[in-house]
């Protein structure tokens, strides 16, 4: 069976795009995007796969999304393929001329669905706001349009699915996304703390450091990039920097060697993004025995079990999370074996065999 993958950008490589790309791996298929960044590509271990572009798209926003979403729409593979995954929202246009399909949702649109407040209220300037409430009012009812023309829709966690049903009004099947439990190890509870996660607002790594600025005797290492385009994201960039102690040291990029290492080898894992649709990091922290500090909503609280595989915290706030860092710091090495069994529920043999199911029934109705 000849299978394709749809993926909105390959130009700053998350979650998303690394289920994407273990996809088109475990299923032999071709891979396409918008831009693509083959060098991190390669440097995450995904040098085998085959992506081709169908057009490179502005780096800002809304330019960005808006052109990956015609892209998608006008792209024409009919009868090239025999089944179609599309991994993106963006790329979700792409259902209108290529079934039998499978959506697999990371998330409904964020910025136009669940985080349209939050967003126009800390990233968009005040003068704008009426603009960005008419792209938003537009782009849902594209965004519904072409989900009638999505097939199947799985997603990656009760979180997302009650999203999808909520702003979409369909039905999804939960498909928790893969993860290479065999590629990570514990070697040491070290003299640091791990964070991962893109330098964006409702990431809320500001959380973070000004906890560590608290806790001068304790190290944080952040793995994350920022945004490049528009003055808001420079802004918030810069703000970052300002807050930024001496404690805590950004990594821009760290290819997936580095990666294991930096898990293998760190005290534990903090996060503190907003409303996470799943959150693949901490699985990836727990498959290296590391206890994991986040907050108690969104995916969090469907992977992480609080007392046993790390601290859940309530409306997290600096002061709760530097108390987490101190409790779970006294003896981090005693989460370790709950963290790698839990860890193993989310495996890529569990994702693929899942997968592979609704392909095969969505081919037999061909």
């Amino acid at each position: 069976m000849k299978i394709a993958i749809f993926h909105n950008y390959m130009d700053n490589i998350g979650g998303a795009e690394i289920v994407g790309l273990t996809l088109a791996r475990e299923l032999k298929a071709d891979f396409y995007s918008t831009n693509i960044d083959t060098e991190k590509i390669k440097l995450m271990g995904f040098e085998d796969i085959k992506l081709k572009s169908i057009g490179e798209v502005p780096i800002n926003p809304p330019w960005r999304q808006q052109l990956a979403l015609w892209r998608f729409r006008l792209l024409n593979l009919k009868e090239k393929y025999d089944f179609y995954i599309i991994d993106g929202d963006w790329a979700m246009s792409g259902a209108f001329n290529h079934k039998p399909n499978l959506w697999y949702v990371h998330s409904p649109i964020r910025e136009i669905w669940d985080l349209y407040g939050y967003i126009r209220k800390n990233t968009v300037p005040l003068w704008q706001r009426g603009i960005f409430d008419i792209w938003v009012h537009y782009n849902r009812y594209l965004n519904r349009k072409y989900t009638k023309h999505v097939g199947k829709i799985a997603c990656n966690s009760l979180n997302t699915q009650r999203r999808v049903k909520k702003y979409l009004n369909r039905d999804a099947i939960v498909i928790n996304p893969p993860i290479e439990t065999k590629d990570f190890h514990y070697k040491s509870n070290g003299d640091y703390w791990l964070s991962v996660n893109r330098l964006i607002t409702h990431k809320r790594v500001d959380i973070q450091l000004k906890a560590f600025s608290k806790l001068p005797s304790e190290k944080l290492i952040i793995v994350g990039s920022y945004e490049v385009s528009a003055k808001h994201f420079e802004e918030y960039a810069a703000y970052i920097k300002k807050l930024k102690p001496d404690n805590v040291e950004i990594v821009h990029w760290a290819d997936k060697q580095k990666m294991v290492d930096l898990y293998a080898n760190c005290k534990g894992f903090i996060t503190t993004s907003h409303e996470e649709d799943f959150g693949m990091t901490p699985i990836e922290a727990m498959a290296s025995g590391k206890p994991v500090i986040a907050p108690n909503e969104g995916g969090y609280k469907e992977t992480i079990v609080d007392g046993q595989t790390g601290v859940l915290i309530d409306d997290i706030d600096v002061d709760k999370l530097v108390n987490a860092v101190k409790e779970v710091g006294k003896d981090p090495g005693r989460y370790k074996n709950a963290c790698q069994i839990r860890a193993k529920r989310y495996d890529t043999k569990e994702f693929i065999k899942k997968i592979k199911r609704i392909v095969s029934e969505g081919d037999n109705k061909r």
